[in-house]
């Protein structure tokens, strides 16, 4: 059989709580630490920054935390989203691997973001916030916070990275079309941004420097707050209603996934769909596989440093330990997704170093070859970011090939390239480049970490 099987769910479906990883952890999650005092950061620290129900939400250890009825109701304009089993991409492989796809560019902003951008609007505008301040790489979470303020009635101000501020103008479009207020990051409107800008008059940007000048912004008002599209533990938290989605469906495929890949920036979809399944693995579940995939030229679980670091650019954030590249490492500018954080999800690196998960990273071109693959064959051109958990999953398939073994391969596609088609005219015509990070300054950016006794 050639054709396309998707699989879907009723919108009764839509988890009604969020999965906490931490209730499962063998070890208990390793705390983030105040920069001044070096203990342990407790709710009050993060209070300038965010709504208390998100602290909570934070340092909870509860395994499943309730999904306010407002939100579902939300969700429904796109959840359940559809899984896929990719039959015409298995056929133009000729591998025996059965690979399925959960799909997340369904959502109104074409990707996962949306799933905890609502629920950070909602708890925000419940404790009477009235603006938000972020940041963002490719303009996905800037574009998911843009909707969720036009949402909810909230004011939003997002500082994206200027490579991408310049490489993606349809973002910055659709951030605006919104309500939202965008700026190159970075900027002259913040110290930080002035600091960098001093010191480096043409810096292409990072997303430690855009958070800087976001927490910046947000310390300074009353009424604002700050939201952050990854990293954090509530963040990943809300994305688990992907792979909550994703055991029903395979259920529905009377299938189990031997392989669950996704792709790693910060970490927040790629634990939204294999956190559910690796929660079932330690709770004596099926020993399956999962691989994170990350871009070759900003490594941090490859390539970067298990340790405290903090996490922006101007080191106004508390103390966190996670597989890092070093707070003032940029990745080179050429590069068209939005996976270029200098570090990784504490609770992504803690599954990673205790070796539950295995990283790995291909260059851009590998990945966008991957992309055009998987459209030719499904019909459906990923995202810059998702092209790397595509190549990751055709390289599984092809090793089933090799090995003369069938297995079952899940990933998530966490979003369309609809907006992205100016980095694939550039691979098309090779100006899409594989530029390395320069390891004199990644040595130096590590070499920087703070010191944590």
């Amino acid at each position: 059989m050639s054709n396309q099987v998707k699989y879907l769910l009723d919108e009764n479906d839509i988890p009604k709580e969020w999965y906490n990883i931490m209730a499962d952890f063998k070890n208990p999650p390793i705390p983030p630490l105040h920069p001044g005092t070096m203990q342990p950061v407790g709710p009050d620290d993060l209070g300038p920054l965010f709504p208390m129900e998100l602290i909570m939400q934070e340092v909870s250890t509860e395994r499943y935390i309730e999904i306010p009825d407002a939100l579902r109701d939300i969700y429904r304009q796109w959840r359940p989203s559809p899984l896929y089993r990719a039959r015409r991409l298995e056929q133009a492989l000729d591998t025996p691997a059965k690979i399925y796809y959960k799909y997340e560019g369904v959502s109104p902003a074409g990707s996962h973001k949306p799933n905890t951008a609502l629920a950070q609007a909602f708890y925000n505008k419940k404790e009477g916030v009235k603006r938000l301040t972020t940041e963002t790489g490719a303009g996905q979470w800037g574009s998911s916070l843009a909707l969720a303020g036009a949402f909810f009635g909230l004011e939003v101000e997002v500082f994206m990275v200027k490579v991408s501020f310049e490489q993606k103008p349809y973002r910055k479009a659709f951030m605006e079309s919104f309500g939202a207020t965008c700026h190159a990051s970075p900027s002259n409107l913040t110290e930080a941004g002035k600091a960098i800008l001093a010191e480096s008059p043409d810096n292409s940007g990072s997303l430690g420097i855009a958070i800087s000048e976001a927490v910046e912004r947000a310390v300074q008002r009353d009424d604002t707050k700050y939201a952050l599209g990854s990293v954090l533990n509530h963040v990943l938290m809300h994305q688990t209603v992907i792979g909550q989605e994703a055991i029903k469906q395979m259920e529905m495929a009377d299938d189990y996934p031997d392989i669950v890949v996704g792709c790693t920036g910060g970490g927040s979809n790629f634990s939204g769909i294999a956190f559910p399944f690796l929660g079932e693995k330690l709770r004596g579940g099926k020993d399956i596989e999962i691989v994170a995939v990350e871009p070759a030229n900003c490594p941090s679980l490859t390539k970067g440093r298990y340790a405290y670091d903090f996490g922006d650019t101007g080191k106004m954030t508390p103390l966190v330990k996670m597989h890092t590249l070093g707070a003032g490492f940029i990745p080179p500018a050429n590069h068209a997704g939005g996976l270029r954080y200098h570090g990784m999800a504490p609770l992504v690196s803690q599954v990673v170093h205790e070796g539950y998960v295995r990283p790995t990273s291909y260059h851009q071109t590998e990945c966008f070859a991957a992309g055009v693959t998987f459209g030719k064959a499904e019909g459906i051109l990923p995202a810059p970011e998702a092209n790397h958990a595509v190549k990751g999953a055709i390289e599984e398939a092809l090793k089933c090939k090799r090995d003369g073994v069938e297995k079952t391969i899940l990933f998530n596609l966490c979003g369309h390239g609809n907006f992205d088609m100016a980095a694939y005219q550039n691979y098309a015509s090779g100006l899409l480049t594989d530029d390395d990070y320069n390891d004199q300054e990644l040595a130096m950016a590590l070499a920087g970490l703070p010191k944590v006794a």
